[in-house]
């Protein structure tokens, strides 16, 4: 394995985009990717999708994407694990490149979630879960949520607003963020006002569904001119895990497992610990998903991942920063591409361009996403490489 590194970034606007297709959302990222790596023309393209089968009508998105953006000739294709389908493209974007199959693999994560509405959308999300024993009986991936932060309120005696601390985390720094959906911090009084959502979640638990599209440009150092390299994000670790499909299914729900194993896998083939990293972009879709990530990571005992955020060790200025940009929950929530966006705003802090919201001289990323509650999980270590 050769090192790999990501020499371009580009992203959307994450909002609602009634007035742009899926394939020219698509497009300005990649577009705007290949431009940020010197003009470096990739040789396969990986696309990380969720809905569009079903919401856009519309498969075959590599077919589609390389013929729209002018890349005729190189391979490309589709990966679909619900949430974190931006993240495995990346992780395919990866091998491809550090096995020498290809030199330069461009990954876009692209989602137009509003091309529906109505019932039939909230049919297509629920597509990640176990349809037969669960999406058939009327649970969403929402109410799954509410029945995992019902249990964890109980079993581990936490105060019902404990956990409203992370969406305070990712609206304040989501505020600082111009591709945000939400550009606007909270007090806690708001969400204590808050209506509910699927109880006890309420409204600031829950990640806005959204559209837009985020990609990266991978390949290896040797490739790129002397200049070029100073900007340079090296993946040092990528690793995928897989967990039962249905709750009912796994013996601890509160333990999300894959998350802590590929995780440590990452880490490993990184050569650090989970605590040697300066910031954590995790899976905020839901309040409870950040803190159960925080717990299978290590980062807290079981019951007490909440206690980081009240700390405040959680904050732009803490000892492990999270959602730096907004996260899920207020840049908003792509579903398919919200991997690759969590990627490309980690490499934007690595590189020293995350404008405001830019910490004091980051070296180390971890990059969690979930497919589900970490029924899929996807984790990524990146580097500065200089």
């Amino acid at each position: 394995m050769t090192d790999v590194v990501i020499a371009g970034i580009g992203q959307t606007p994450v909002g609602e985009h009634w007035d742009v297709s899926l394939r020219d959302l698509a497009e300005r990222a990649m577009l705007a990717a290949i431009a940020d790596a010197g003009g470096l023309r990739p040789d396969a393209l990986y696309v990380g999708n969720f809905l569009s089968p079903v919401v856009s009508h519309q498969a075959n998105l590599g077919a589609l994407l390389v013929d729209h953006a002018g890349l005729n000739g190189i391979e490309a294709f589709t990966v679909e694990a619900a949430g974190a389908s931006g993240a495995g493209a990346l992780h395919m974007g990866y091998l491809a490149v550090a096995s020498g199959y290809v030199d330069a693999a461009l990954v876009i994560g692209v989602e137009k979630y509003t091309d529906q509405t109505g019932s039939e959308l909230e049919t297509a999300i629920a597509q990640s879960m176990d349809n037969d024993y669960e999406a058939v009986h009327g649970l969403t991936p929402t109410g799954q949520a509410a029945l995992l932060m019902q249990r964890y309120l109980h079993d581990c005696d936490v105060p019902r607003q404990a956990l409203g601390a992370f969406a305070l985390i990712a609206h304040a720094n989501g505020a600082g963020n111009p591709n945000a959906m939400y550009r606007k911090a909270i007090r806690p009084e708001t969400y204590a006002r808050a209506g509910l959502v699927s109880d006890p979640l309420n409204l600031f638990d829950v990640a806005p569904y959204a559209d837009g599209a985020a990609a990266a440009l991978l390949t290896r150092p040797e490739l790129l001119p002397e200049a070029a390299r100073a900007r340079l994000v090296r993946v040092s670790g990528s690793s995928v895990a897989i967990d039962r499909l249905a709750l009912h299914d796994r013996p601890d729900p509160l333990a999300f497992e894959a998350a802590g194993v590929s995780l440590q896998r990452a880490c490993r083939q990184a050569g650090i610990l989970p605590g040697d990293v300066d910031f954590f972009e995790l899976c905020d879709a839901y309040s409870i998903y950040a803190a159960l990530s925080l717990e299978a990571a290590g980062f807290a005992r079981r019951g007490e991942g909440w206690r980081l955020a009240e700390r405040g060790e959680l904050n732009l200025d803490g000892r492990l920063p999270i959602s730096t940009l907004g996260g899920l929950k207020a840049r908003g929530n792509p579903l398919g591409a919200a991997g690759l966006y969590q990627a490309v705003e980690a490499v934007q802090q690595l590189r020293g361009e995350a404008g405001a919201n830019q910490l004091a001289h980051p070296r180390r990323a971890l990059v969690q996403s979930l497919g589900g509650p970490a029924a899929t999980a996807v984790t990524h270590v990146l580097e500065r490489l200089n």
